[in-house]
């Protein structure tokens, strides 16, 4: 009878610490898995470059250990829908999309893999989701829109320069933009101001498109536009020789050149984007579930160089912080 006890305990502790073992071994692959994440993006510049950065903070700060496959499309929307195509073939375990027709052409070419956002204007007109607050597939993200932004820059335009005529330069092919210049234009309607456009195709154009506004517009509104921005510095030229108060429409902008901005940190934007793809990589929520998020900060930030080269005096009343 002993023996037989001795033999049941015997494969009882065997069998436990077999147990544990395998426990011990799963715990272990579950915290150490390596992510495979896919990164597309537009075009580079600063403002994307920045939500990126952001991105990849979050998921540093959550414990996440990831490998990135960045790919940028330069622009060119082929290489845009090429490199969606191939982040999917690769069965990233999710994909980063910096920018609208980033997002748009990643979800066209995948309804499985998660995809997070962010630098997105219009979710829901870029019919990425179903609502900002469900969003309903295998997308969601942060956007780059504040509901006030809009509105100050013109409230801004008007009764503290004087502004009738606004320039605005933008590729109409980027959904974003021409939701952003559409909503401008309505605006005005009731502010007694008028919009002139100047559309570009291409970085390329960006100066000529410029040049033609000049005579016609008495200010400017370079929106987030990933064309435009790329080649901002030809704005800036035109508008800072000519006198033009030139608003932009985010922080980089300004840092670059341009007069002034109601904006938020794009790092800020791509850190909360992260944040969204923890939870979707711990298995926490599904993308369907996670609202679209709008930036948490606004706030006006002026380049005083630029003030003082366009001969504008910056006044206290106006609360604004300045750009390093």
């Amino acid at each position: 009878m002993k023996n037989r006890w001795k033999k049941m305990l015997a494969v009882i502790f065997s069998t436990t610490l077999v147990l544990a073992a395998c426990g011990d071994g799963g715990d272990k692959e579950a915290s150490s898995k390596k992510y495979k994440i896919g990164v597309t993006q537009i075009v580079e510049h600063p403002s994307l470059n920045a939500a990126y950065d952001g991105f990849k903070k979050a998921l540093e700060d959550a414990g996440i250990d990831a490998e990135y496959d960045v790919q940028i499309a330069q622009g060119d929307n082929s290489a845009n829908t090429t490199i969606a195509t191939n982040l999917v073939s690769e069965n990233v375990d999710l994909i980063f999309a910096n920018s609208t027709p980033s997002a748009q052409a990643a979800a066209s070419a995948t309804s499985e893999i998660p995809i997070v956002f962010t630098s997105v204007t219009d979710a829901v007109g870029a019919e990425l989701v179903d609502s900002m607050e469900k969003p309903g597939g295998n997308v969601t993200g942060t956007i780059d829109a504040h509901p006030d932004a809009i509105s100050n820059t013109m409230t801004f335009l008007k009764d503290e320069l004087g502004a009738k005529n606004v320039g605005m330069v933008f590729n109409s092919g980027e959904q974003n933009s021409r939701a952003q210049v559409d909503a401008v234009k309505e605006m005005l309607k009731e502010m007694d101001m008028t919009v002139v456009e100047a559309s570009v195709a291409t970085s390329a154009d960006v100066k000529q498109a410029t040049e033609s506004l000049l005579g016609k517009v008495d200010s400017m509104y370079i929106i987030t536009d990933n064309t435009v921005v790329s080649a901002l510095e030809s704005v800036i030229s035109v508008a800072n020789e000519n006198k033009i108060p030139m608003m932009v429409g985010e922080f980089d902008s300004v840092k670059r050149g341009g007069l002034a901005a109601y904006g938020f940190e794009y790092f800020d934007i791509g850190y909360e984007a992260g944040q969204m793809a923890v939870k979707i990589l711990k298995g926490e929520s599904k993308p369907a579930d996670l609202p679209v998020q709008i930036p948490q900060k606004l706030k006006l930030i002026m380049n005083k160089n630029t003030a003082s080269t366009i001969g504008l005096d910056i006044k206290d009343e106006w609360k604004a912080e300045f750009s390093e």
